[in-house]
């Protein structure tokens, strides 16, 4: 059985051996090393100087994020209450711009949202001024928001889905109103949904470097964008794009890990109850 079981296990091995654990120690090899090859400490430090770019990021994938779950949460918790039936369509609806090229989707907002795209066309037919909305930081966040909304409505929907509807009833039979209801029963149980949601557009949103090129005009750099210009523009240094990945893994990992403490106290708290 146990021989059975490791060789179950070996393909899943032989894959995050190759494309996890080996691109992992290469960024790593580099981020400590000069082109002579020698250790330093030279790339971390210098990757400090991008703070701000860094601070950028955070920020931008924070208002991403935060703006996912006000619409997103409303979204998943009408498509969970609708009719059996018809839940499949509305989360094939959503799906279905995902299944496009997210380059084209991207692409279609810079249509949208340029000096004589379709928004202002529709903005001077009614006699105002054109606004610039292009290659701005409300763009980068917006293309964000379009892009990763998925990500966190189909978490949270999964989760209200799964709920125990003897649970509600139970706290209507006590008296509960549907605000108390929805405070001390549907979101506490759906925390894990939202937790899960908030990871899965945080993480893409803060490292991402196609919307912001695209959208942002490539004059509002953020972190994708950095790491970008070290591998593949004309500054190339491998070394300094390892130093700067690997802060931004860093990053990415203590956001992650505090998520999942308050998904570990969400449950202990329902526990306790």
């Amino acid at each position: 059985m146990k021989i059975k079981l490791k060789l179950n296990l070996l393909p899943y091995i032989l894959w995050m051996t190759l494309f996890v654990l080996i691109p992992l120690m290469l960024i790593i090899a580099f981020a400590f090393t000069t082109p002579e090859g020698t250790f330093t400490f030279n790339n971390i430090i210098y990757a400090t100087k991008y703070s701000a770019v860094f601070g950028r990021s955070i920020v931008f994938g924070a208002i991403a994020t935060i703006i996912c779950f006000i619409i997103g949460y409303p979204m998943a918790y009408f498509i969970s209450k609708t009719k059996i039936k018809y839940q499949s369509v509305f989360i094939m609806l959503l799906m279905i711009p995902m299944w496009t090229s997210f380059l084209l989707r991207t692409y279609a907002w810079m249509t949208i949202l340029e000096y004589n795209g379709l928004l202002n066309k529709v903005v001077s037919f009614f006699g105002f001024e054109k606004i610039n909305m292009i290659n701005t930081p409300g763009a980068i966040i917006l293309g964000m928001i379009y892009n990763f909304l998925p990500y966190m409505i189909l978490p949270i929907y999964t989760a209200l889905s799964k709920m125990d509807k003897r649970v509600i009833e139970a706290a209507q039979d006590l008296g509960a109103n549907k605000l108390t209801i929805f405070k001390k029963v549907i979101f506490p149980l759906s925390l894990s949904g939202v937790i899960s949601g908030i990871t899965m557009v945080f993480v893409p949103s803060v490292s991402t470097f196609v919307i912001s090129k695209m959208l942002g005009g490539g004059a509002i750099l953020v972190i994708g964008d950095l790491i970008e210009m070290q591998f593949l523009g004309n500054s190339y240094n491998p070394y300094l794009g390892s130093a700067i990945s690997l802060i931004l893994m860093v990053i990415i990992l203590i956001c992650m890990g505090i998520m999942n403490q308050l998904e570990d106290y969400s449950a202990n708290q329902n526990k306790v109850k």
